[in-house]
């Protein structure tokens, strides 16, 4: 079942906002703090705060960074993604959170015609900006999200302070971060700063979604307010957050879902297989190998794996980096998943997962080989106990 979330930024976004809003709509605290403690940078703390803004209930995040030096040094673009990139976060709260900065990463390189890498990133930079960004993401695992999208987005107009100086409003990282995807947008009449880099980064680059969509058909099951810091007596200065399991599709429009393929002629058989694990980890519906023959008969694979579209960028990256390929290509499909559940029986005293569906089920293969090792039987007969214990 794939989890969504919608966010309403009609009132701008920013990263603290969107973070308070997850965190509103309850994604578990301490597992967003322990998720940043990871990145071992010091001086910073986090606190969770109700407020009311305009009148309505809302979670303030309130970042706060004790080291003045170390929150306002410029960070070149590589320190951060090296800085997340060897954190002991988890596979998709790390990508997501590295795709975010790659993409400011890019944007700062166009607009200041320099090389991603070299650029020196500056208000998303700080130490307040990376905190919010990890803890958004990480925010977004607790709570399993799968599928993000977002409404229209707010922005103001007049100009804001920099540290280059005064800039339009919105500034030009926002302003190109809006063109990915397209992003629908419409004017606030305000000189505040209500779209930031960070909060429309955020938007733009983990939505799954054309941006600016209507909510998905989806079961609610939270909601969350994230409150700006300002409180304007106009407007809710929130971003709120839908949270839901998407509505089962009609028979015969199916899921929406992406299969990603790429063919190898220099990669050996472990290699493959690796790469199908990590791809089965970084969160693919399922991915699997074919033999194929390319030009002048040189034998080679085709590297499948199908996925939400809210995780293709990830299973994208992990494709690249584990099969060495340089191109990737994608097909949006329909699929049609059974109903099942899930639960585990007990063989002889070892615990194995098995999935339950109205035609079969499926013993956990791993489970069963390791009780099979222990009690030096069959894998076979392991398997056959445990879907007659799944049955009765």
């Amino acid at each position: 079942m794939t989890t969504a979330a919608w966010f309403q930024c009609s009132a701008g976004v920013a990263g603290d906002m969107t973070l308070a809003a997850l965190v509103d709509a309850g994604a578990d605290q301490f597992s967003i703090i322990e998720a940043v403690h990871s990145l071992n940078i010091d001086g910073w703390a986090i606190t969770f705060e109700a407020v009311q803004r305009c009148g309505v209930r809302a979670t303030w995040a309130n970042v706060v960074v004790h080291n003045h030096d170390a929150q306002h040094s410029h960070r070149p673009a590589r320190e951060v993604l090296d800085l997340i990139g060897s954190s002991e976060l988890s596979q998709i709260t790390r990508e997501r959170a590295l795709n975010v900065y790659r993409t400011l990463a890019d944007v700062e390189g166009v607009i200041h015609g320099v090389h991603p890498d070299d650029v020196e990133l500056h208000e998303v930079g700080a130490v307040d900006s990376i905190v919010d960004v990890v803890a958004s993401c990480a925010a977004l695992e607790t709570l399993n999200i799968d599928h993000i999208s977002h409404s229209p987005i707010g922005v103001g107009h007049g100009t804001v302070s920099t540290t280059h100086g005064q800039f339009p409003n919105p500034v030009p990282a926002v302003s190109r971060l809006l063109t990915l995807n397209s992003a629908a947008t419409f004017g606030v009449d305000t000189t505040m700063e209500i779209a930031t880099p960070t909060g429309v980064a955020l938007m733009t680059v983990l939505s799954a979604s054309p941006s600016g969509t209507p909510m998905p058909p989806l079961q609610t099951t939270a909601v969350g307010f994230g409150a700006g810091t300002a409180d304007v007596p106009s407007r809710p200065n929130i971003v709120q957050v839908v949270v839901g399991p998407l509505a089962d599709q009609s028979a015969g429009s199916g899921q929406a879902a992406v299969e990603l393929a790429v063919n190898v002629d220099d990669a050996t058989g472990e290699v493959l297989s690796d790469a199908i694990e990590k791809l089965l980890a970084a969160g693919a519906f399922d991915a699997w190998i074919t033999p194929i023959a390319m030009k002048k008969g040189r034998p080679a694979f085709t590297v499948h794996a199908l996925c939400d579209p809210a995780r293709l960028e990830l299973l994208r990256a992990t494709m690249i980096s584990h099969t060495g390929s340089l191109g990737i290509r994608a097909t949006h499909v329909d699929r049609w998943p059974q109903q099942r559940s899930e639960g585990i029986v007990v063989v002889e005293g070892h615990e194995i997962r098995v999935k339950i569906a109205d035609h079969r089920i499926k013993v956990e293969f791993d489970d069963a080989k390791a009780a099979a090792i222990a009690l030096n039987r069959p894998v076979r007969q392991i398997i056959a106990l445990a879907e007659n214990l799944a049955t009765s």
